[in-house]
């Protein structure tokens, strides 16, 4: 197993996005467009924008990681938590992405744990919120199955393919993570 990864289990590994992943997750991205629609809004998947989003997430405010396969390497989710506050706060908020090609099999269950355990353990974060739209089912039932509690409903959220949606806001706290099923360990 490469040291790049923060926390594993025995099927998925957690680690940070890097410029070397452009090409892999930018198929997944095209592969996973049904996936995705309307959830997620569009983007611009070249070089430069890319390079825009590492840019972005290498600033204290943000951290973006990828969930992958412990044996391959292979990329099945990606996972960033934007808008980190600290001071009296500690918070942030999560947005993930599953692929068409690996979901319905847990990874992304798993790997949100690891990250979870990462947020609470290694940024010292105290809280996690994650916003989604309320006919997303599946993503819905995945927040929940993490141990999420709904906190409120937010008209307007956030501008996605010409529409600003509305999204149910959904939150877990360090002091509530609920034991995870699978051991995690360190590099």
């Amino acid at each position: 197993m490469s040291n790049r990864y923060l926390i594993h289990t025995d099927r998925v590994s957690m680690r940070h996005v890097c410029g070397d992943d452009y090409e892999e997750i930018t198929a997944l991205t095209h592969d996973s467009a049904e996936l995705h629609h309307p959830w997620i809004p569009g983007r611009d998947n070249t070089r430069e924008a890319f390079d825009g989003f590492l840019d972005r997430i290498a600033q204290l405010t943000h951290e973006g990681l990828v969930i992958c396969l412990r044996q391959t390497g292979a990329i099945v989710g990606g996972v960033n938590i934007n808008n980190i506050v600290r001071g009296s706060m500690q918070s942030g908020m999560l947005g993930y992405v599953a692929y068409a090609s690996t979901t319905g099999r847990g990874y992304m269950s798993e790997g949100l744990r690891l990250v979870m355990q990462f947020a609470f353990t290694d940024l010292g974060l105290h809280r996690l919120e994650a916003n989604i739209q309320p006919e997303n089912t599946a993503s819905l039932k995945l927040v929940k199955r993490l141990g999420f509690h709904r906190e409120g409903y937010s008209p307007g959220f956030q501008y996605i393919n010409g529409t600003w949606q509305d999204h149910e806001r959904w939150a877990l706290t360090a002091d509530t993570i609920p034991a995870p099923p699978h051991q995690a360990t360190r590099r």
